[in-house]
């Protein structure tokens, strides 16, 4: 049996997000990673574009969707999970702590509604849970972090490891997030590091510093040598301090409140109200990393005791 799956990735540069479809291509079976639906929060409007290209992509490859899986509710675009299992009838799942990640927003939100027990995806993922597509055999490892859900698809000499490692230029993920951790997320990435070297790794962003091309396939051998943080940063300790240092630095994702309703329902938005439009919800003054917070703090030391007020007060 072929343990090495063929990998295509999908690279959304308003997002910076990539989509993977991982296939048996003896069997004819794929499974679709980490969905993309667009989203343009100036309009408000809704598209279907790069989901759309992976349907597409699958069809003119004679695959047929197994699974449509999801790493974690992503806090920086909204997930096509919902539209894909329409499309295609496949089963959608997650890893199970998504529903400490759904009673958590439900509250920032205020969502009464909202069911919390995860029963928006059709399979909830235990750390060591295995599944199949066609021939190759899937395991689930939980990896929190980047947020309280996260989890890692080890498939065959492939791992998708979403928003712990990005490519070894680029460093690690941020854990600034609510129920983040750079604790957990050290210990997330020492075990991704502690597959076989040869494995390869596929990270869920590029933001491609320095302007290069995209890039999100590595290896275990590569993170290991060269990640910015992972050889930098040699203790627990040392990581924790320097990632929670950095994260001081970092604004909020623009999307982040837009996004979370929608992905801590399964992909789903919010329902239609009485005159047939859908509505987001912004919940003002929820998380801290506002844009203009350093910007404050440097008029203050120049001008002295003048107070910058912000609204509401």
């Amino acid at each position: 049996m072929d343990s090495s799956p063929t990998v295509a990735g999908f690279f959304d540069p308003r997002t910076s997000a990539i989509q993977n479809v991982v296939a048996d291509k003896d069997m004819g079976r794929c499974a679709i990673i980490d969905p993309v639906l667009d989203y343009d929060e100036k309009s408000g409007a809704v598209a279907t574009i790069q989901a759309d290209a992976l349907l597409d992509f699958i069809a003119g490859q004679g695959l047929t969707v197994e699974w449509i899986l999801d790493t974690h509710p992503h806090a920086d675009h909204f997930s096509a999970a919902a539209y894909l299992r329409e499309r295609t009838g496949a089963p959608t799942a997650i890893g199970e702590k998504v529903v400490e990640v759904q009673r958590l927003w439900k509250g920032i939100y205020n969502l009464p509604d909202l069911a919390t027990d995860g029963s928006q995806w059709d399979r909830l993922l235990a750390d060591g849970d295995v599944f199949n597509i066609g021939n190759l055999e899937c395991r689930a490892m939980f990896s929190p972090g980047h947020t309280l859900a996260s989890i890692t698809y080890v498939i065959g000499d492939a791992a998708f490891i979403h928003d712990t490692l990005f490519m070894p230029d680029s460093g690690t993920a941020r854990t600034d997030f609510p129920g983040g951790s750079a604790a957990d997320l050290w210990r997330s990435i020492q075990a991704i590091l502690n597959l076989p070297d040869e494995t390869r790794l596929f990270t869920g962003h590029d933001y491609q510093p320095g302007g290069r091309e995209p890039r999100w396939e590595s290896t275990v051998g590569e993170q290991r040598a060269a990640n910015t943080h992972i050889s930098g940063w040699k203790t627990e300790a040392e990581f924790v301090a320097q990632r929670q240092a950095r994260d001081a630095t970092l604004p909020m994702p623009r999307l982040i409140l837009h996004a979370l309703q929608v992905n801590a329902n399964g992909g789903r938005l919010p329902a239609p109200e009485e005159n047939g439009r859908s509505y987001l919800k912004i919940p003002i003054g929820a998380l801290g990393g506002a844009a203009w917070a350093e910007l404050a703090e440097r008029r203050r030391s120049t001008r002295g005791d003048r107070m910058i007020r912000f609204w509401p007060l």
